[in-house]
């Protein structure tokens, strides 16, 4: 199954259990991925978090039924996923411009959020230069940190790239070091667990077995095919860049499907003056 038909499908079952109790985690499990793994494609593919389409989806039926209803927002808080009428009317407010109790009043304007439905549409030719490899299991010698699922393709979150920083003033670089057979630098992704709301996220380099240094763990990539892409650019916006033609562009376009395991950034000691850093995702053909 491909990553449209995938999403599609995660949607069809967000759609028909709306008033329902459920999370983007469920809609993961539908569809046999990680919370994490889906959260990025869905939010990649269609520029919103699965979170954000439920709550909007739910604030637009609601702000229908007001207006068509005498339902009272007590009724309507609990109906949509509320705790409170407060909550609601908190929500509501901020999506809508408008309190319910003002949305009940003849003439308002209330925002509609309809149904996704996902296309592909051709614009014309793309190049989309990638490689594809066939890797052997390694080790990386990583400080590693756990970030909320949430935080995938939100353009104002500094999580990560923080982490970054805090690894390079506190000196984790030079301590990777001693302990490395190379100075490339690694920044590696995986998915915890179906259940989980985290994803741990390492700064690594290729571990050459020695003792483990305090505050450090060994990260194992397992063996698998590879399909590589260069990040060419002057700063990380690169990234998000390539990660969004990898979603909207290759996978969808390719004969490949991407795993639900560790992909990771590999930042070469050596390389031209273009290249930012390269994107590596774990593959398997199409069934």
């Amino acid at each position: 199954m491909d990553c449209i038909t995938t999403i599609q499908k995660a949607i069809q079952y967000m759609e028909e259990n709306l008033l329902e109790d459920i999370s983007y985690h469920d809609a993961a499990k539908q569809v046999y991925m990680s919370s994490y793994h889906f959260h990025r494609t869905f939010s990649m593919i269609t520029g919103i978090t699965a979170s954000e389409y439920i709550r909007n989806r739910r604030l637009s039926m609601a702000g229908q039924e007001i207006i068509m209803s005498d339902a009272k927002i007590i009724d309507l808080a609990y109906k949509y996923g509320y705790d409170s009428p407060e909550s609601f009317t908190k929500a509501f407010s901020r999506f809508h411009g408008i309190s319910p109790s003002a949305a009940k009043r003849s003439g308002v304007q209330l925002k509609l959020y309809n149904r996704l439905i996902l296309k592909i549409i051709m614009e014309g030719g793309k190049i989309m230069n990638y490689k594809v490899v066939e890797g052997v299991p390694f080790k990386l010698i990583a400080k590693i940190e756990q970030f909320r699922n949430e935080i995938v393709n939100d353009g104002e979150n500094r999580d990560v790239p923080d982490f970054w920083k805090r690894c390079g003033e506190e000196g984790v670089f030079d301590e990777l070091r001693k302990h490395s057979v190379s100075d490339d630098i690694y920044g590696a992704c995986a998915p915890v667990s179906k259940e989980s709301e985290y994803f741990e996220y390492g700064i690594g380099m290729l571990y050459d077995g020695s003792a483990v240094p305090d505050g450090c763990r060994v990260w194992e990539v397992k063996p698998t095919t590879w399909a590589v892409f260069s990040c060419n650019g002057e700063s990380e916006d690169c990234i998000g860049e390539t990660w969004d033609k990898i979603f909207k562009d290759f996978l969808p376009g390719s004969d490949y499907v991407m795993l639900d395991d560790t992909d990771f950034e590999l930042y070469p000691a050596q390389s031209d003056g273009e290249l930012f850093c390269e994107i590596w995702i774990p593959v398997s053909k199409k069934n």
